[in-house]
């Protein structure tokens, strides 16, 4: 019985391990995608639309590229701040203190 059990705690390690890699793949790839819409903006600039990096001198796509970035940096401020809460929890949970 506790080989059994030793043997699923070593494939939960790995099914976690997979998707938090999966998951900073993700996050990575989002990263590039607005990054790229934003390369866009850059290389395309015309300073007749207004001044560098204001609203008027940009489309919709990059605007909402610009929100999106924003907000993809709050999303990923407050998963770290969970995950570090979890782990402060779990720590404080096996050395006794409540």
């Amino acid at each position: 019985m506790l080989i059994i059990s030793k043997k699923y705690d070593l494939v939960l390690k790995w099914k976690h391990l997979l998707l938090g890699a999966l998951f900073i793949f993700i996050d990575l790839m989002i990263y590039i995608f607005i990054g790229l819409i934003l390369m866009n903006y850059e290389d395309f600039y015309d300073e007749s639309e207004g001044e560098y990096w204001t609203w008027a001198s940009m489309t919709s796509l990059e605007k909402a590229a610009y929100l999106g970035l924003h907000i993809w940096y709050l999303i990923n401020l407050v998963v770290i701040g969970y995950l570090i809460y979890q782990l402060i929890k779990r720590i404080k949970k096996h050395t006794g203190q409540q």
